[in-house]
């Protein structure tokens, strides 16, 4: 089963709560933190709802 790399490239200073939810339940935490989750559509879904924040790279 394929990976994904997932890195915070944008500040959440200012965004909705939700998406504010969503980058901490990735893991991430600064801008530049990477983190690497098994590709499933439940984690699919968090990056569609913060793709403007990440960036997303398969492994």
């Amino acid at each position: 089963m394929a990976k994904l790399k997932i890195t915070l490239t944008k500040s959440t200073i200012g965004r909705k709560d939700d998406q504010i939810a969503t980058v901490k339940a990735l893991g991430l935490k600064k801008i530049r933190d990477v983190v690497e989750h098994q590709d499933s559509p439940q984690i699919r879904g968090m990056v569609n709802k913060v793709s403007h924040l990440v960036e997303v790279e398969e492994i």
